[in-house]
């Protein structure tokens, strides 16, 4: 074998340098393959997956859906007594709703989690496109197009001045237009609408700090309702509440240590218009309030829909009642009980039912079970009131007695009656005992059981006191992204780009006819005319020239420098095209008018303030 041709047959340096990076990526390849995805790389995959936008949406949707149980199926935080007789009808179905948390919707793992994920999703959706808008906010706007004739509007035509001129007017008019303009050889960019992805932005970070508040005014928040008599007080602890919804986070020493005394209340109704005399027409309570120990009484004064605020805790009036003041005296001539109770109304005209107890009375303890009515009448209907105000007050009951029982310590609902142990007192022909009372009247019990004496009636009012840390900021972002969507909505971001250059149209393109002649040019040529026709006059005078050696007018006609051709192109950068064309007609007419000036020599420089303004 030949020097030469073992020299031939061997790879050279090159070759074998890429067949070793050729291997090695092979080898990369093998072993990815082999070993499939690392941790990483799903956590990775993961995260996209969340932070996509089809995700978030998929989540909102999700969480509506997840919401809809709760406005048909009953909340143990809003009427715990329907939950239990939703399961007590359903046992079944109760226990499954039970088990997976429909009748504690909001506060179920599941929902939580959706929750939980929707705020992820939306932040990892928002921050990389904060970094991305900031970026595109400092960045200049991007170089014209090589051909704007192929963009969705564009336009073009001819002037006398010269380029730099007609490019210093567009770009004093896109300015005042407020356009970012960036001027560069031969041509000049201007962009707006920036405020439209600002609005973007702004509405779904809002939308991410409304979820947040809301989070935390459930977590940290609670509401509480308590009935009290007019002249009585209370205090905020959790003793004087009627019930209670708090937050899972939320603690007891954060109640707020003031005190309330409910001074008076007062109703109008609407007594001249007999088929809605029953309808309140404004009724209000006013209240005396301590915000803490030591503190200066302070008079308030509670309306519907007008609530006042304790240290940051909101009192809403939301009902109203009567409580007739009742004395029991037992059988041993000792009072059992004295007092207002209160009764709750069971329909518009203030028919109101209620418990009168007295279980210390001896040697019986006795209780009253029945309604108070205050405007009563007795019909073939039986006895009912007629009005809501109290005209003609009276007390209808059924009397019951049994043994003392000890005290066990388990709370008792003071609006219904646990007849266990006790016996139904009837009259002298074994019916049931029905006491009729009106003001100061008194009924003796049988059977030396006591006397039950009707000294009058008084008010309740129903408030509820509620804490919903974070709310004001709820409030200031949804007004927030209100304000976001609608730049979104209404603002729109386009870029106008303008060329200009001599001769009769742009380089590569066939110059289009001017339909009609513009002003600039029939001056331009009419000077040119003139000049020449005064040459030729003034050389006749002096100088006898020979016919012959005359050149054509055409050639002794000296034309200006030359045409200035001017395209324009806009892209409206959402797709739409409502009003582009007007702004790129305005540029054009701002250079024409321009370009007249100048004709007529009544443009100083930087004077295009009288160029069109768009449609």
């Amino acid at each position: 074998m030949a020097k030469d041709d073992l020299l031939t047959e061997g790879p050279s340096a090159d070759e074998v340098g890429n067949d070793t990076a050729a291997d090695r990526v092979a080898q990369e390849r093998r072993k990815d393959s082999s070993t499939g995805f690392g941790l990483t790389d799903w956590l990775r995959w993961l995260w996209n997956q969340l932070t996509a936008m089809r995700t978030a949406l998929a989540l909102l949707f999700l969480g509506a859906l997840a919401a809809i149980p709760g406005s048909f199926v009953p909340q143990r935080s809003i009427s715990p007594f329907e939950v239990e007789q939703f399961i007590a009808d359903n046992p079944t179905l109760g226990s499954f709703y039970d088990a997976i948390g429909m009748f504690s919707v909001y506060t179920s793992p599941w929902f939580a989690a959706i929750y939980l994920l929707l705020l992820i999703s939306l932040v990892g959706c928002i921050v990389p496109r904060i970094g991305q808008h900031y970026k595109a906010v400092k960045a200049e706007p991007p170089r014209a197009p090589k051909r704007l004739s192929r963009l969705p509007e564009n336009a073009e035509t001819r002037v006398g001045s010269d380029p730099e001129e007609v490019l210093d007017t567009a770009a004093a008019f896109l300015r005042r237009k407020r356009f970012r303009v960036v001027r560069r050889d031969g041509e000049l960019s201007a962009e707006k609408g920036y405020l439209r992805e600002v609005g973007n932005l702004t509405f779904h970070i809002c939308l991410v700090l409304i979820l947040a508040t809301i989070a935390v005014s459930v977590l940290w928040g609670f509401r509480g309702t308590s009935a009290t008599i007019v002249g009585r007080g209370f205090s905020n602890n959790l003793a004087f509440y009627d019930d209670v919804t708090a937050g899972g986070l939320f603690r007891t020493d954060q109640l707020s240590p003031f005190t309330l005394q409910v001074d008076d209340f007062t109703v109008e109704y609407n007594l001249g218009d007999p088929q809605n005399a029953s309808q309140p027409l404004h009724f209000e309570t006013n209240v005396t309030v301590i915000d803490r120990p030591g503190a200066q009484p302070r008079s308030e004064t509670i309306t519907v829909n007008h609530p006042i605020t304790i240290d940051g805790v909101q009192v809403h009036l939301l009902g109203y009642g009567f409580a007739p003041v009742v004395t029991v005296t037992d059988g041993e001539g000792q009072v059992a009980y004295s007092g207002p109770v209160l009764f709750l109304p069971q329909d518009g005209n203030f028919t109101s039912a209620g418990v009168i107890k007295a279980p210390d009375a001896r040697p019986e303890q006795v209780a009253f079970q029945g309604f108070f009515l205050p405007t009563a009448t007795v019909d073939e209907m039986g006895p009912r009131s007629v009005f809501p105000d109290a005209y003609v007050p009276e007390l209808f009951l059924n009397a019951w007695a049994g043994e003392p029982t000890a005290e066990t310590g388990v709370p008792e609902n003071v609006y219904q009656l646990d007849t266990t142990g006790l016996e139904q007192l009837t009259s002298a022909d074994g019916e049931p005992l029905r006491i009729r009372l009106a003001p100061g009247e008194s009924y003796q019990l049988p059977d030396g059981q006591g006397t039950l004496s009707f000294d009058g009636y008084t008010r309740w009012v129903r408030l509820q006191y509620s804490s919903s840390p974070g709310a004001a900021e709820t409030l200031v972002a949804i007004g927030l992204a209100v304000a976001g969507l609608c730049l979104s909505l209404f603002v729109r971001p386009r870029r106008i780009w303008v060329k200009a250059g001599t001769g009769e149209a742009p380089p590569g393109r066939t110059p289009k006819p001017d339909p009609v002649p513009t002003e600039a040019s029939e001056s331009a040529a009419m000077g040119a005319a003139g000049e020449a026709a005064g040459n030729a006059t003034a050389d006749a005078g002096s100088t006898q020239v020979d016919p012959a050696d005359t050149e054509p007018a055409e050639s002794a006609s000296v034309a200006p420098s030359g045409p200035t051709w001017v395209e324009v192109g806009g892209l409206d950068r959402v797709g739409g095209r409502i009003g582009l064309e007007d702004e790129l007609a305005a540029v054009l007419g701002v250079v024409q008018d321009a370009d007249i000036d100048r004709s007529r020599g009544d443009h100083t420089p930087g004077d295009e303030s009288r160029g069109k303004e768009p449609a």
